[in-house]
């Protein structure tokens, strides 16, 4: 997988809580397998109508934002842009907290599984339909994927989710510290705490090793 990212705006203002507003939508271009070029942008609260200012026309758009809010202009927003031998389409989103969008392409169940703010989206990879989201209460700090492995894992602050092709939880760990960080590594989840603590997990099975 290649990306290309643009830099923020650093003349962005933000609100009373920190969360950039008004400034210029955040870029990242990422090529997946099988010809997909996606096209991610995102902006802080009502940042909506500049992000969406700029929108393609051409192929399908599906806006997400009302699974989050009945007024999901009033949030943080993204947007993704995929092409590919099959068309193209969009997929718009809302979060509550300023994030940055990412995406794991789970071939081997034709899904890219998008991850912003507190939701999970499995999207078909072709087509951009919506196969089922997953949403906690606690912010995302990774998502991770493998063709080796019969799920994804979303990895949140204070816990661990592996969702199966289908929507349904496989298994759940929960954390006394917060997450930090989070990779895979030979078929092992290694999890990072804020209090510098590492911990091995069978990525498989979910279950504690070493």
């Amino acid at each position: 997988m290649s990306a290309s990212t643009g830099g923020p705006n650093e003349e962005a203002s933000t609100d009373p809580a920190g969360t950039p507003v008004g400034r210029e939508p955040n870029r990242l271009s990422v090529a997946y397998p099988g010809g997909l070029a996606a096209r991610y942008r995102w902006a802080g609260t009502f940042g909506a109508a500049e992000l969406f200012a700029i929108s393609e026309a051409s192929g399908s758009l599906t806006d997400h934002g009302p699974l989050v809010s009945a007024e999901p202009d009033r949030l943080c927003r993204a947007e993704l842009r995929v092409e590919g031998p099959l068309g193209a389409w969009t997929a718009r989103f809302a979060s509550p907290i300023f994030d940055e969008p990412r995406g794991v392409l789970w071939d081997t169940a034709g899904l890219l599984v998008v991850g912003y703010g507190f939701v999970v989206y499995a999207l078909n990879a072709r087509t951009g339909e919506l196969r089922w989201s997953h949403a906690s209460g606690t912010p995302l700090v990774a998502l991770l994927g493998s063709s080796r492995l019969a799920h994804v894992i979303a990895q949140r602050e204070v816990e661990t989710v592996a969702i199966g092709g289908d929507g349904a939880v496989t298994w759940r760990i929960a954390h006394s510290d917060v997450v930090t960080e989070a990779q895979l590594v030979g078929g092992r989840l290694i999890l990072t705490s804020f209090a510098g603590q590492h911990q091995s997990i069978d990525a498989h099975s979910g279950q504690a090793v070493g």
